[in-house]
């Protein structure tokens, strides 16, 4: 094989490699797609960003809820709950607040005049049908520095082989909740970097920092009447069979969460791929409603409107 050493060959060969490098590279991350593949695009994002939100909701309830030694007690999965498995205590309320097949170890390290750090395991063992109707596997292992209702306080928050439904956490996710309010006044920021991860190969990365501040019902010794307002934002990639996208979300009207309803009730997400601008019309808009408690939820795209089942 014989190697041209013409200079004016070489130059020009060069060229055209970087021509084509170049014009590929913009193909890749061009900024216009198909109005069908937008609208898949957002479509994706937001159902991701609301099933991740939704999850760690739950994992939130839940940690605040163990006992009042280490947060509020009774929300979550330590809430007790009627019949129908979900809501305030009533004369046909079962006893036992948690499920039977969830075993919590509760270790301090402490003294018994200042026990912390706690760390709470959770273990829901091979498969475990919750009151809430979700089948949880695995564990989550809560690291407390104080009782979370104090000032300064955190938790740190880890899952071993963890799943809800067919949901599976990848275990190095890492969520933590930090007490940044005062005395007088509860706020929490929440720091959350998560893979959740299906079956059949799809995928969410979520990214999420919010602050949680406590509205109502701060008044009273049960966490049940409690009011909390979030604010913050989001972003992740999805995959979805052959599709890919980045996106980035911000709460435009602050979610309103109650202990007692397992989903946002109230409040607005603007959700958009990574790389569009903040007018496009193929931003979307979440609304989660006007304070009912249900799984429901209204997305705006492009003026059209879809109805979401949240998870």
């Amino acid at each position: 094989m014989k190697f041209s050493s013409n200079p004016a060959r070489v130059l020009t060969t060069c060229l055209l490699f970087i021509l084509a490098v170049i014009f590929s590279c913009k193909k890749e991350t061009s900024q216009s797609l198909t109005q069908q593949d937008e609208q898949q695009a957002n479509m994706a994002a937001t159902e991701s960003d609301a099933e991740a939100d939704g999850v760690f909701n739950g994992f939130f309830d839940d940690v605040m809820g163990v006992n009042t030694d280490v947060g509020m007690g009774g929300t979550g999965l330590f809430m007790r709950t009627n019949a129908a498995g979900f809501g305030p205590v009533g004369s046909d309320a079962r006893t036992d607040p948690a499920p039977p097949c969830l075993v919590v170890t509760i270790v301090t390290s402490g003294s018994s005049s200042s026990p912390f750090p706690i760390t709470v395991t959770m273990d829901f063992g091979a498969g475990c049908t919750c009151g809430d109707g979700h089948v949880r596997k695995g564990k989550i292992v809560a690291r407390y520095s104080d009782r979370l209702l104090h000032p300064h306080a955190t938790a740190n928050i880890q899952f071993n082989n963890f799943s809800i439904d067919s949901i599976q956490l990848d275990n190095s996710t890492s969520f933590t909740i930090s007490n940044t309010g005062t005395a007088d006044r509860l706020q929490l920021t929440i720091d959350v970097s998560a893979k959740l991860n299906k079956p059949n190969g799809n995928y969410t990365e979520w990214h999420s920092q919010k602050v949680i501040t406590r509205i109502g019902g701060g008044d009273t010794t049960t966490p049940l009447d409690d009011v909390m307002q979030i604010e913050g934002s989001t972003s992740g990639t999805v995959k979805r069979n052959d599709l890919a996208v980045a996106w980035k979300a911000e709460i435009t009207n602050p979610f309103i969460k109650r202990f007692t309803c397992r989903w946002i009730s109230q409040g607005t997400i603007k959700v958009g791929r990574e790389s569009l601008s903040s007018n496009s019309q193929w931003i979307g808009t979440l609304d989660y409603g006007n304070g009912i408690c249900d799984n429901q939820a209204t997305l705006t795209l492009n003026g059209v409107t879809y109805q979401i089942t949240l998870h």
